[in-house]
């Protein structure tokens, strides 16, 4: 039997809200938001296809995004030190700590451990929960991410022009900026749905908007370490997908996350940029199948 859960726990100091959707009693999934993310962007039909497998999908927002915790005391962060790698100035938290808010949620949920699927930033904390909570972790399915390996799934001059805008003040300059930058990154080779995409990022406006706390996990992510030596331990079942047209994190980012991960598949999808089209959807959730099953199949030998 299917079930819609909505909730917010206290976890590793912070408050996390979630949404579990599918089979209760079904293979734990838990999927991983990407900067700026919120559980509300994830696609109806995209969960609609992992619950009709039978999983229990678990949906979170990370701190500084949504309606979980937002770190409003760390302010703003210094990101042209940031970028100079000046000493002294650091992130307000790390790749590792929202790991840690993963296995924290987890932990209140009473679940042991679960399939683990994050999106670019996602994919960094996946790949950083693995290599922290190894015995926690079934399977890994890594997205247009990477290892955080110096010089590789770079951001292309475009990409990284709206990545660093300046916030708008205005509500609909925020909400047109949004979408420009959806326009920018998403997948060339798929059409691009302006109405969908308005109402999505209108409705991440409305629940919950702060530029402020997106600096901080950008921050986050540009103080990164490189996780390749790690993930070359990891060995439970991973699937690393890309798209071969990904202007935000390039394709070598996905190339080099499999490379480092023995036995890692690698599914590089032609046309996909920083998005999951429609149009990819069946082919994605095939390949997440798959690799689950291979990990439930071990869990029961």
């Amino acid at each position: 039997m299917e079930m819609t859960t909505h909730g917010k726990v206290q976890a590793n100091g912070i408050e996390i809200v979630y949404e579990e959707t599918g089979d209760p009693d079904g293979p734990p999934l838990l999927l991983i938001c990407g900067l700026a993310g919120q559980l509300i962007g994830w696609s109806s039909e995209f969960l609609e296809k992992l619950t009709a497998h039978g999983y229990r999908v678990i949906l979170y927002d990370n701190r500084d995004a949504g309606l979980s915790t937002h770190l409003d005391a760390a302010g703003l962060p210094n990101m042209i030190g940031m970028l100079a790698r000046m000493p002294g100035v650091e992130p307000a938290y790390s790749i590792e700590d929202m790991a840690d808010d993963a296995a924290g949620l987890l932990d209140a949920l009473g679940i042991e451990s679960a399939h683990i699927f994050g999106v670019s930033m996602g994919g960094m904390i996946a790949q950083a929960f693995v290599i922290g909570y190894p015995r926690r972790t079934r399977s890994l399915c890594s997205v247009m991410s990477r290892t955080g390996e110096p010089g590789k799934g770079m951001p292309t001059g475009e990409a990284m022009r709206v990545l660093l805008q300046p916030p708008a003040k205005k509500r609909e300059v925020a909400i047109g900026q949004a979408l420009e930058a959806y326009r920018t990154i998403a997948s060339p080779g798929f059409p691009f749905d302006e109405a969908r995409q308005l109402a999505r990022v209108t409705a991440a406006y409305d629940r919950a908007h702060d530029p402020v706390g997106t600096s901080r996990q950008l921050a986050a992510i540009m103080a990164q370490r490189d996780r390749t030596e790690a993930l070359g331990q990891v060995a439970v079942p991973t699937l690393v997908i890309h798209g071969a047209a990904d202007a935000l994190v390039t394709v070598d980012g996905g190339e080099t996350t499999a490379q480092a991960i023995p036995g890692a598949e690698l599914l590089i999808i032609d046309g996909m940029g920083h998005d999951l089209p429609l149009e990819v959807l069946d082919q994605v959730v095939d390949a997440v199948a798959a690799n689950i099953a291979k990990a439930e199949a071990n869990l029961s030998l």
